[in-house]
């Protein structure tokens, strides 16, 4: 296929012990970590009582995208987006399995309800007043190289900017020993056509030959949705080139051109 192009315009991470965007580049680049992280996301496009019954998957991808819409300055309920999980929320389809097989009258209805693959999707749409159209995918170990191409698609077929939301949990129970993902990982980004953010070029290729991680891929490696860092770590380090998994014997090649390194050094000091 010929090269998709889009600008990023913001940007929003989560990782444990890496709350934001600012404190994953300064750990790419120096190695330092903030103090007193925190354990847990708190997103405020939540009610407090919402946000504390909110799982993990919920409340790290409504984290990140709100932080990405920030970072863009652009109005989080005017945009399409796309959500991009491994598995949903592993806790979550662990609990409903075990449930069914022992006591299936005592499902929680809230939890039923968080279920679905699609349930952060949800919540964002709600909570932002968004009515735009919204995507809810997974590709296994491709599912972030499928959501950027889903957003890029979109973005070069009519919509001026799109939200790419992607994130994963930890596996639990009888589910973790076939399925293993651990910690709790997220990452957004707002994608336009043109700008002065970084700038990315992507095209399929056969082959699956990764590059070997880089601090953030080191750091968060053991989480399903690590398979989105190889791109993290080149925007943290202002890198010219990442290779994603796009499935089986494919890769996802982007070139990323950086309009201002300068300012972007200037920032992090």
């Amino acid at each position: 296929m010929s090269a998709l192009t889009a600008t990023i315009a913001g940007i929003g991470f989560w990782a444990d012990g890496l709350p934001d965007w600012h404190a994953a580049r300064g750990f790419a680049l120096d190695g330092t970590r903030p103090e007193n992280a925190p354990a847990r996301p708190s997103p405020q496009l939540l009610a407090p009582n919402e946000r504390r019954r909110a799982p993990g998957s919920v409340a790290v991808a409504l984290e990140v995208a709100m932080a990405a819409c920030r970072d863009a300055g652009i109005a989080p309920d005017t945009l399409p987006s796309v959500f991009a999980s491994t598995h949903g929320d592993l806790g979550i389809t662990d609990y409903m399995c075990d449930t069914l097989a022992t006591d299936p009258t005592a499902i929680s209805p809230t939890k039923f309800h968080n279920s679905v693959h699609n349930a952060a999707a949800g919540y964002w749409t709600i909570g932002a007043g968004c009515t735009e159209a919204t995507t809810a995918l997974s590709a296994y170990d491709a599912t972030f190289a499928q959501g950027l191409l889903e957003a890029m698609m979109q973005l070069s077929t009519g919509s001026p900017a799109v939200l790419l939301v992607a994130y994963d949990t930890a596996s639990t129970g009888l589910l973790g020993t076939v399925t293993h993902s651990e910690g709790l990982l997220g990452a957004a980004l707002v994608l336009v056509r043109d700008g002065d953010g970084p700038r990315i070029s992507a095209s399929l290729r056969d082959g699956a030959d990764l590059e070997s991680p880089g601090p953030l891929g080191t750091h968060a490696q053991r989480n399903a949705m690590a398979q989105m860092l190889p791109l993290f770590d080149a925007l943290a380090t202002v890198g010219s080139r990442a290779v994603l998994r796009a499935g089986p014997h494919r890769s996802l090649s982007l070139d990323i051109s950086h309009a201002d390194q300068s300012h972007a050094e200037q920032a992090h000091g």
